[in-house]
């Protein structure tokens, strides 16, 4: 589809993702390559929002699955539609009572429903989850598996037969391969170790938090009322409170929230009223926000009179 990393890059660009060149680097050699891409990294820092930029510049309708804790292949792969096939049982019966009229006995009618499985047993009462929905799709699509560190070992282990062949089986209808094979991004925030035998079937990248400049470029992107100057002051001071030791540093989503709030405020500059009141968007811990206080708070005093301190120092802007 794409010729060169480049083309992969300004595809991306186009849906408003700022892609680095490794990204486009590792998403054009997935689709030549036809290999699945996993993609960790803290929790907002466009994991997501690759998969569905990369979905839309290559024109493929995105399948999500959100993995959780307990999520088994019945929730993520198919179930059967007990009450349509209820509901279609009621229908036939005159035809089943047709059928099983000249039974001479109970195994006898038994066998002879058995033989009609495939009445009850059909795509027709298949509901797919999003594993199924991938692979019979009538068209390429790409498959996004949301935080699969979240997930039990037992479905990671699952997962290695769907991403190694692209098939799953089922008893009653048999093996179902992929028409086509889709694009596949798999996402962990890493709060667990995934195993070894899922990373061999991925390419690997590694997401971290954007430089300054380039989360500039994110916020004049999608936030662009923001006034330019003020725009710079939010990402410097975003960066400097990643330097500190918090529970929870602001993510990329965090600080786009953050500019939109002062675009609604109609801010002016950072001054230390509208820094106080919209901290909490950046911050989700008290703790965090007590931290964070302290050290601008410290930063300011440093600046007039007192030398500063090993944490106000982290605090300085950006050059």
């Amino acid at each position: 589809m794409f010729a060169t990393t480049t083309e992969v890059g300004e595809a991306l660009g186009r849906q408003q993702y700022i892609a680095t060149e490794e990204i486009s680097t590792v998403l054009y050699l997935a689709e030549k390559l036809g290999k699945p891409v996993l993609a960790e990294g803290p929790a907002g820092v466009g994991k997501t929002e690759l998969a569905k930029a990369w979905a839309a510049a290559s024109c493929r309708e995105l399948i999500r699955l959100q993995c959780y804790e307990g999520l088994d292949e019945t929730k993520a792969l198919y179930e059967w539609e007990y009450a349509k096939q209820m509901l279609y049982t009621q229908l036939l019966r005159d035809k089943l009572s047709q059928l099983l009229s000249d039974a001479t006995s109970l195994t006898a009618a038994a066998d002879r429903l058995a033989s009609e499985d495939d009445v009850f047993f059909s795509e027709r009462f298949l509901l797919p989850r999003p594993l199924l929905q991938a692979i019979m799709a009538d068209k390429p699509v790409t498959l996004l598996i949301d935080e699969i560190d979240r997930a039990d070992a037992e479905f990671e282990a699952f997962l290695l037969e769907v991403l190694s062949d692209f098939q799953v089986s089922v008893p009653e209808l048999g093996t179902l391969r992929a028409r086509h094979q889709p694009l596949v991004l798999l996402t962990s925030n890493n709060t667990r170790e995934l195993s070894e035998a899922l990373k061999r079937r991925c390419i690997y990248i590694f997401i971290d938090y954007p430089t300054a400049e380039a989360e500039l470029r994110i916020v004049r992107l999608r936030v662009p009322e923001l006034a330019p100057s003020l725009a710079r002051q939010a990402v410097e001071l975003v960066q400097r409170l990643r330097r500190l030791d918090l529970k929870k540093s602001p993510s990329v989503s965090e600080t786009l929230d953050w500019a939109r709030a002062l675009v609604l405020l109609n801010a002016k500059a950072l001054d230390p009223k509208t820094l106080d009141t919209t901290l909490s968007i950046l911050l989700k811990h008290e703790a965090d926000l007590q931290r964070a206080r302290r050290g601008l708070s410290r930063e300011e005093r440093g600046r007039s009179d007192e030398p500063p301190s090993n944490e106000v120092r982290r605090l300085r802007p950006l050059r």
